[in-house]
């Protein structure tokens, strides 16, 4: 079953590179329990199928970058993009596409999340193995409260439609 709008995140694990030792997060795969992450903030969330993958790279993630300021001006306190690829390249698509500091890479590595989520998309027969499939959400203490899942292309789960939806 696929999370709707109203149900609450699920339990689970997502990994971050951390790119700066600080207290509690060592330098390099860091892993965070979402519940904990989620409480008491106006989470923007938004999964894509793949690093470095062309509409992932060209557009989607581009686009959380680019409006970044005005979604946190809007009460979004951070900005997820989740991907079923490991913390180092998740990290590494970070740096290249400029996002360290601005949109967190969170790694699901094993599609634990994205299974749980529900959006899950199976490209095994094209060889790239379980993904994610393309959506963007609003989660407000692990609360979903806005959710867009892509038919197929890129359009509803773009930085631009979830601005709008926050008004």
């Amino acid at each position: 079953m696929t999370i709707q709008i109203g149900d609450r995140l699920p339990d689970a694990t997502l990994a971050e590179f951390i790119e700066t030792e600080t207290e509690g997060c060592t330098l390099g795969p860091n892993t965070f329990n979402v519940a904990d992450l989620v409480k008491g903030k106006t989470i923007a969330i938004f999964g894509l199928p793949g690093a470095f993958t062309p509409t992932c790279s060209a557009q989607h993630l581009p686009g959380y970058v680019k409006l970044a300021d005005q979604l946190k001006a809007r009460g979004v306190d951070e900005i997820w993009c989740v991907s079923v690829n490991d913390a180092f390249v998740m990290g590494a698509w970070g740096r290249e596409q400029k996002a360290t500091g601005i949109v967190r890479m969170m790694a699901d590595g094993s599609a634990v999340f994205t299974k749980a989520l529900g959006l899950e998309f199976d490209l095994t027969a094209k060889n790239m193995g379980i993904r994610s499939k393309r959506y963007s959400m609003l989660v407000q203490d692990g609360v979903v409260r806005q959710f867009n899942l892509e038919a197929g292309g890129f359009d509803v789960s773009s930085a631009d439609k979830l601005l709008e939806q926050l008004g």
